[in-house]
């Protein structure tokens, strides 16, 4: 059976397995397509992405554009001769000029069961709404966002453990497996493309850091949710004394806090009362610091019971 020739466009780390299953399967690497190179680090000198890094110490040509709406762009990708081109976690929006180029179209490895959590952060909102499941669609591509027909899918189970680093790393593997699967059924004939439910839609959200603050009003429940969600980035925090206090991990707690204002600390454990329920912080990280856990964090930054956390003055 002929091995497609085969364009893959991503850029993060997420994307990487997927590259080189892609290559162990025997696939041709015609041309790896990334973000360009970015500043980085205190010396701000560019740093490729970790898929332009990788496809580099393989030896494939990596092109960078910065918009694939350009003529002389969409004249270099029709000139690869590609069979498909294979894309997760790119970063550009594809025209329908350059998805009409491969004979086989564009197919698209999504973190997420779509319908559901179509966009930008599919794995930190599934965690921050407490879905029960999670997992990555293989799905053709359209010119609307995340809504082409869906070839696979796999689902992995979510938990009060799951954090987001641990679903994203899940989940690169998964979607590895999943396109070498996806690919074999498309040259076979063996895949029928399915059209995504009209019900269930809903849209993540790009990350942003305004939404890294905790708001102590807040039940227990989400507010936990969204630390597991958004640690390491954008990061949660609360301030006290005009200091950003970053909230890295947290669970939720039996403690009593009715009757007390919610950001209070209930104990000298930092067992903070919310607008429902009480959350435990179990490590933090001051500004310039590295992480710590509640214990050490307190030997250094007493924060006794009765404090108001986000107030400028302990209560």
């Amino acid at each position: 059976m002929k091995k497609l020739r085969i364009a893959f466009m991503g850029t993060p780390d997420f994307s990487v397995p997927c590259l080189k299953a892609l290559a162990a399967a025997g696939y041709e690497i015609v041309a790896v397509y990334s973000q360009p190179p970015r500043p980085a680090g205190r010396g701000h000198k560019e740093k490729l992405s970790p898929v332009h890094a990788y496809a580099e110490s393989q030896g494939w040509p990596v092109f960078t554009p910065k918009s694939f709406r350009r003529s002389e762009v969409l004249e270099e990708f029709a000139s690869l001769g590609v069979d498909i081109a294979v894309v997760i976690a790119y970063g550009l929006i594809l025209p329908q000029a350059a998805l009409d180029i491969p004979p086989m179209g564009c197919v698209n490895v999504h973190a997420s069961l779509l319908p559901r959590w179509r966009g930008a952060a599919p794995i930190q909102r599934a965690i921050e709404a407490g879905d029960a499941q999670s997992g990555v669609a293989i799905m053709q591509m359209a010119e609307e966002l995340d809504a082409g027909d869906v070839l696979l899918e796999g689902r992995v189970t979510l938990n009060s453990k799951t954090t987001a680093s641990s679903l994203h790393d899940e989940l690169s593997v998964l979607g590895a497996e999943l396109i070498t699967k996806a690919l074999e059924g498309m040259t076979e004939g063996t895949l029928t493309p399915q059209p995504q439910p009209a019900e269930g839609l809903t849209y993540a959200q790009k990350l942003s850091k305004e939404e890294s603050a905790l708001d102590w009003s807040q039940p227990a429940e989400q507010l936990e949710r969204k630390i597991r969600a958004l640690t390491p980035w954008p990061g949660v925090h609360f301030t006290f004394h005009g200091e950003k206090i970053k909230v890295l991990k947290a669970r939720l707690s039996d403690l009593d806090s009715s009757g007390a204002k919610a950001g209070t600390l209930l104990d000298d454990q930092l067992s903070v009362a919310c607008g429902a329920g009480t959350l435990q912080i179990e490590r933090l990280q001051r500004p310039g610091k590295g992480g710590m856990e509640t214990v050490a964090f307190l030997n250094g930054y007493p924060l006794p019971k009765g404090t108001i956390l986000n107030d400028s003055e302990p209560g």
